[in-house]
């Protein structure tokens, strides 16, 4: 006879390890990606801040320093905290396409 509690067991640590691999794994990848960009931003970069703001960085950070200054529109300048930045652009870099499967 089988114990109950390892019957019990075995399938909370299954639904366990697919969160870790589906949920919790990618959105640790995609911060250390952003924190990664953030730190690395340079003058002229075009940030994106989670009010939805898109400007372009006019004065280049220190590294220890919380906030940064944003263009956001002709000689108008905003000072922003770094955690509020949700995504940087490089100067050249394009937008990437999101593209939907055709088959579904």
């Amino acid at each position: 006879m089988q114990d109950p509690m390892l019957t019990t067991l075995i399938p909370m640590v299954g639904i366990v390890a697919i969160f870790y691999f589906i949920v919790w794994r990618p959105q640790q990848q995609q911060a250390k990606k952003l924190r990664e960009a953030v730190e690395n931003v340079r003058r002229g970069d075009t940030v994106v801040l989670n009010s939805g703001i898109i400007g372009k960085i006019a004065k280049v950070p220190q590294k220890e320093d919380p906030e940064f200054t944003v263009e956001i529109a002709d000689n108008v300048m905003v000072r922003v905290l770094r955690a509020s930045v949700a995504e940087v652009r490089a100067k050249n870099t394009p937008v990437e396409a999101k593209t939907e499967k055709a088959d579904k």
